[in-house]
């Protein structure tokens, strides 16, 4: 690999080795190789497709892939050694907002519907027909209902189990949760393998298209706006590597900008179908990237915010998001000790480097880390930032509100919970 000259503030041209999953918000870094960004920022970017999430880290760790598209709360669990790695990753840019959603089986919907046909009507739909069925299911002395997510440490279980818990579904308790690969979900809903999955786009679309299966709900519905992928790279690289680290946040930034152009995303649709990046048709990847959420074969429903790739600052990198699924960590057992909520964010999330690359490219960026989520149910104001910036809804579906400095106050509002440490000690550890 050649070094960095850094003449002029630009390097020298370098290669990058970057990983991705078949997903259709790997979008930015295809884009940004295949339109030319990162060449115009002096690298030579590689993209590796992966089969896996696992394939990511521990590629990362080897040293294989010097940065990937990673799942933001595989970054905090890989901090805290949740995973077996105890692997220092960083975060400086969010790829996008949403892009997921929870689809189950058709004879599951049918289920549902056929136990609690009312609330099965209601978008945003809430999992309370579940509770029927896994009552019915209960008393006929069936065995739980299985569902998919793409990693243990992963926004998709968080999302299905706050789904879940908001209906008084507990996620550990009342159902079984597996994980699989994005892209083998609808085999594995074919074969009854699973009853239900939350996954990203464009496979909730193949699911439904196939006639497998209903998406009930999107990430968007559960969570307007909330984070998903970011660019991962380890500590000790970005380090060594300062200003390659900063071109191909640039090239990233640039086609982000790129990607929320309207009039782009059919374009983007055709270039990341292709056979060397998501493998899917064309239609299918068109419809999430175009705002068409796709609940069964004949119908769709308008969301033009199901993929947010630049507005509303979705390239910003919050502690408060790090922090919010640190608290999920916490309520659903994962984390089993107290600790500093905010310091642990902070150590992964890194909005100082996104600052940089943006100032280079005269885009506003926010001069805060954090915020409270979930106070906004339309389109606001941020004026705390380089240049005041709109930001979109952030509403929780069920209206609750998550303040990361108090997370030990947001965890008692749940009473569905496998908390393993005291609150009190929390709220003392993150003082």
């Amino acid at each position: 690999m050649r070094s960095l000259a850094g003449g002029a503030g630009r390097p020298a041209r370098a290669e990058v080795n970057v990983g991705f999953v078949a997903l259709s918000d790997c979008a930015p870094l295809v884009i940004a190789r295949e339109r030319g960004f990162f060449r115009r920022h002096g690298l030579r970017v590689v993209l590796h497709r992966e089969p896996s999430w696992a394939n990511i880290r521990d590629k990362l760790a080897a040293g294989v892939l010097d940065a990937a598209q990673a799942l933001a709360p595989m970054l905090l669990a890989s901090r805290l050694g949740l995973d077996g790695l105890a692997l220092p990753l960083i975060a400086p840019l969010s790829l996008g907002l949403n892009g997921n959603a929870i689809t189950v089986s058709a004879a599951l919907f049918r289920e549902m519907a056929r136990l609690d046909p009312e609330s099965v009507l209601r978008r945003p739909m809430t999992a309370r027909a579940l509770c029927a069925v896994i009552e019915a299911r209960r008393r006929s002395g069936r065995p739980p209902l299985r569902f998919a997510v793409v990693f243990p440490f992963s926004p998709h279980y968080y999302e299905l189990a706050y789904w879940l818990g908001a209906a008084g579904i507990d996620v550990t308790r009342d159902v079984e949760v597996r994980v699989v690969p994005p892209a083998a979900v609808p085999r594995s809903l074919r074969d009854g393998e699973i009853d239900g999955l939350c996954v990203g786009e464009p496979w909730n679309h193949v699911t439904v298209d196939q006639g497998l299966g209903r998406s009930v709900i999107s990430k968007h519905e559960i969570w307007n706006n909330s984070p998903d992928k970011v660019l991962a790279l380890t500590e000790e690289w970005a380090d060594r590597h300062p200003e390659r680290l900063q071109a191909l946040l640039r090239g990233v930034l640039e086609a982000q900008a790129w990607l929320d152009r309207p009039e782009n995303r059919r374009e983007a649709a055709h270039v990341i179908a292709g056979e060397s990046w998501v493998d899917a048709p064309v239609e299918v990847v068109a419809a999430s990237l175009e705002g068409r959420f796709r609940i069964d074969r004949d119908a769709s429903v308008a969301q033009p915010d199901f993929h947010v790739f630049h507005r509303y600052a979705a390239g910003f990198p919050w502690t408060s998001h790090a922090a919010w699924f640190l608290s999920q960590m916490l309520r659903w057992g994962q984390i089993e000790k107290p600790i500093p909520v905010r310091r642990v964010a902070a150590s992964v999330v890194r909005p100082d480097l996104f600052r940089e690359a943006a100032e280079a490219l005269d885009m506003a960026a926010p001069t805060i880390d954090g915020k409270t989520e979930g106070l906004h149910d339309r389109a606001w104001r941020l004026d705390d930032a380089s240049q005041p910036l709109t930001l979109g809804p952030d509403r929780f579906f069920d209206g609750r509100r998550f303040d990361p400095e108090d997370v030990a106050g947001y965890l008692e509002q749940f009473e569905v919970t496998r908390l393993h440490v005291r609150l009190d000690d929390l709220a003392l550890m993150d003082a």
